[in-house]
């Protein structure tokens, strides 16, 4: 930000305009917040979030040459999907001569996370599919983007019965109710009951999929991990044999996939711990950092889930391996969890080895008890399941 500053300075301005749309009486900048940015905090220094970074950009705003400008040249379109089709080609790769620069990996997932696009299969045309195999199409054009927006992460496609993990569509729940609820979806979004703005963020998302569930719309019957399969018209594919491969080393604590997820802005903390685990830190590098921050993760996300679930049997002075307890068995009387992982949380009060809350707290606070990547990552892969219920709450 500070070198784009100063040759924001030293141009007089910036060369690529920000791409704008109007919500509402103001603009939302898409493209270009790092730029505006930049103006903003020259125009007005006292902006900045710290005193070191107002003292910069009160130099840099002293070297401007000229007057300063009160207006900015801008690309403003008015179609979401035309806004999307335009970060998709600018910053998801190349897209064989398509697309322009690439974005990071955390960019790109929260890019996917919020739309539903991906390089991989879509989504909302896999529902399309299924839907007019079963006669069950609406009778207008289903808006596949807004589909999309909407199943954007797993937990959302979770909750109406559909996976879609490394580029294979599934069925989570019984496959004839997940389709009678995705009917109802696809009339809702069709006949514009339910629109773009309303399904925007993560908070419209989840109100509108309450809606389904209080109408007892969702689909309520699982089906075995082993049963999660293409549809049933799909031929199988022929097995064909591979030689064994090592598997590659494990770099960071958490895994790069979509954990299923559904940040909001009261997660924001965590959602910033939980990149840096999953992004940044690397397991041979920074094994104290990481093991540090899976217990201030673990805590955060406890006391998430208690206040916004306000458990009664919380007492104030609980330690966070009890309060992780009543938290688990809260999830499991709501069908989060079920008894055998239940069985598992219920073991952090306890002073064992590979999977105790004393053994995080040695972590952080012993001075010879060191970190090995080995356990860390054995005890996050128990703990995985728990914190992104807590996060979901």
């Amino acid at each position: 930000m500070k070198n784009l500053a100063k040759d924001v300075v030293s141009k007089g301005g910036i060369y690529d305009a920000p791409l704008v749309a109007k919500v509402g009486e103001r603009h939302r900048v898409f493209d270009g917040n790092r730029r505006v940015t930049c103006l903003k905090l020259l125009a007005n220094p006292a902006r900045a979030p710290n005193q070191e970074l107002k003292e910069f950009f009160l130099q840099q705003k002293a070297a401007w040459s000229g007057p300063f400008p009160n207006t900015v040249m801008c690309q403003v379109e008015v179609d979401q999907d035309r806004i999307d089709e335009i970060l998709f080609r600018r910053h998801t790769g190349s897209q064989s001569g398509v697309g322009q620069s690439t974005w990071d990996d955390r960019m790109k997932q929260n890019f996917v996370l919020r739309t539903g696009k991906s390089n991989g299969p879509n989504v909302a045309d896999e529902i399309e599919r299924r839907l007019a195999a079963v006669k069950y199409s609406p009778s207008r054009q289903i808006p596949r983007s807004t589909l999309s927006r909407l199943l954007s992460a797993e937990l959302f496609r979770n909750r109406v019965g559909i996976s879609l993990v490394r580029g294979k569509f599934s069925f989570t729940h019984d496959e004839g109710e997940t389709l009678l609820a995705l009917r109802r979806i696809a009339g809702d979004l069709a006949t514009r009951k339910k629109v773009l703005g309303d399904l925007w963020d993560t908070t419209r998302k989840t109100s509108y999929l309450d809606e389904l569930e209080q109408e007892g719309i969702l689909p309520k019957t699982r089906v075995a991990a082993g049963a999660m399969t293409a549809p049933s018209h799909a031929k199988p594919a022929a097995a064909t044999p591979r030689p064994a491969t090592k598997p590659s080393e494990r770099r960071r604590l958490i895994q790069d996939f979509d954990h299923g997820i559904a940040w909001k802005v009261s997660t924001s903390r965590q959602k910033a711990i939980w990149e840096e685990l999953q992004f940044e830190l690397l397991l041979a590098s920074h094994i104290n950092a990481i093991s540090v921050l899976f217990r201030v993760l673990l805590e955060l996300s406890v006391e998430h889930y208690i206040g916004i679930s306000g458990i009664k049997t919380i007492n104030p002075n609980d330690k966070l391996a009890q309060r992780a307890v009543k938290v688990a068995t809260h999830l499991h009387a709501a069908g989060k969890i079920d008894a055998k992982y239940l069985s598992l949380i219920q073991k952090l009060p306890n002073q064992d080895k590979l999977f105790s809350m004393d053994t995080l707290n040695r972590y952080v606070h012993s001075s010879d008890f060191a970190p090995s990547p080995k356990h860390l990552t054995a005890m996050w892969d128990t703990a995985a399941e728990f914190v992104v219920n807590c996060l979901n709450a």
